[in-house]
């Protein structure tokens, strides 16, 4: 197994979409360019940065197979994030409303909508499942597993926390991030394992 392709088109196809979503937010929070150089070439280097990806997840899958799969798995995992929060940010940018009950309505349609498209790319390129006559049931467990994952993130992160507490000297910002980092992490690899041995496990 190498890379083809369909990983190419892939590969360049999702990098777009992260690296435009990127650029329009970036523009939208009025983050100043590094450099005086515009967030632009987002559309060139992300892309470049899911096809080495993606290569170097065959090259590591040459020891450990399930790399083969894991290096597709990451890139659509950004890809997701990007199209969450393009989908915010546009609802917010549309409306004007950035808080309350508007907010958790947007949150919703966000995650749903990034959801959905997770499935699909997940489905037919991550890990190549093909048409499937039980498409609801498999919906079902795809949901099933991101919800968990989702709860697993949150749970993850707030114990390291508010319980466990900051450690190294680290600050209390710089621990939060270190939660949520560590939060991300164990969410992303427990839904590599659930959406490769539940829901588009091969038979």
């Amino acid at each position: 197994m190498g890379f083809n392709r369909k990983d190419l088109i892939s590969c360049v196809l999702t990098g777009l979409i992260t690296g435009l979503v990127a650029w329009r937010i970036a523009v939208f929070l009025q983050i100043q360019p590094v450099f005086g150089v515009s967030f632009i070439w987002f559309l060139a280097a992300v892309p470049l940065c899911w096809i080495l990806g993606v290569n170097l997840g065959y090259f590591l899958g040459r020891f450990m197979g399930f790399f083969n799969q894991f290096g597709r798995f990451v890139a659509i995992g950004f890809t997701n994030a990007a199209v969450d929060f393009g989908i915010l940010y546009l609802l917010i940018a549309i409306s004007g409303v950035s808080s309350g009950a508007y907010y958790s309505g947007f949150k919703t349609i966000s995650f749903v909508m990034a959801a959905m498209h997770s499935y699909v790319w997940n489905k037919f390129w991550v890990f190549d499942s093909g048409a499937s006559q039980q498409v609801g049931q498999e919906m079902t467990k795809f949901f099933a597993v991101t919800i968990s994952a989702a709860i697993i993130n949150v749970l993850t992160a707030s114990i390291i926390v508010s319980y466990v507490g900051p450690q190294f000297g680290l600050s209390a910002e710089a621990w939060a991030g270190f939660g949520a980092a560590v939060g991300s992490a164990t969410a992303l690899a427990f839904s590599f394992v659930g959406f490769r041995m539940i829901v588009f496990r091969k038979h």
